[in-house]
């Protein structure tokens, strides 16, 4: 459970991409939270894991996120950046995949067995001693995912996490992300993955929460997208 009091964040003391959001997310389901470019979405994801300062009071499984509880939220709650470069440093991508795990305290042999087994479910095997400085946008998308769900985190966050990806590796991930029973948070531009994912569905503009309920509901209020920004799913466009 993700519980969101009067949260505003601004920026440079005078950018306000968060206006006074007031949220209650449920665990062990997907929200997909969509609105146009500069609605707040990636802040909101980032804000979560503690990267930007913030007004209000959020609670993650009833733990405050403060300073003196960023250990314990992180550990809770796994990130993968809109930009896959702002998470890929190591020089192969097995070392990338291995930090965390490492830091966790598995032994050698855990970790191999978890990396082979993520490394197997997005069809990554051929890319683990590669430098991500030679893979292309798609591949570095689906090693970033790796590199979160390897660590097995109870609450996942994605920020556009189809961007990039050819239509075959985009089913890929849109079946791992229905399989996993977690509680799953994805920023995205993409509504059909919304419609094939989301459990709900959160519609933000100018840092404020427009909406927030069923899936097939808000994904099928024209009014209410293009009031927004947005534009029907492809598939209910004719």
């Amino acid at each position: 459970m993700i519980d969101i009091k009067d949260l505003s964040v601004i920026y440079n003391q005078e950018i306000v991409a968060l206006n006074h959001i007031d949220l209650a997310l449920k665990e062990n389901q997907c929200t997909v939270i969509i609105g146009k470019n500069g609605s707040g979405k990636s802040t909101l994801l980032q804000t979560l894991v503690g990267i930007i300062e913030f007004q209000g009071n959020i609670y993650i499984d009833n733990i405050s996120l403060d300073k003196n509880h960023l250990i314990d939220i992180r550990q809770k709650v796994g990130l993968v950046f809109q930009n896959p470069d702002h998470q890929l440093f190591m020089s192969t991508i097995y070392d990338d995949l291995d930090f965390g795990l490492i830091n966790q305290g598995l032994s050698k042999e855990d970790i191999k067995q978890r990396i082979d087994d993520i490394a197997k479910e997005l069809n990554i095997e051929n890319l683990l001693y590669r430098s991500c400085h030679k893979l292309s946008g798609g591949q570095k998308r689906m090693v970033a995912i790796a590199c979160v769900l390897v660590m097995k985190p109870d609450i996942i966050l994605l920020d556009e996490p189809t961007s990039f990806l050819d239509p075959g590796s985009r089913r890929q991930i849109i079946n791992v992300l229905k399989s996993l029973h977690k509680t799953v948070i994805i920023a995205s531009h993409d509504l059909d993955m919304a419609l094939d994912i989301a459990d709900e569905v959160v519609l933000l503009n100018d840092g404020k929460v427009i909406e927030q309920g069923d899936t097939n509901h808000i994904l099928i209020d024209q009014e209410l997208l293009e009031g927004n920004g947005l534009e029907l799913p492809y598939r209910y466009q004719r």
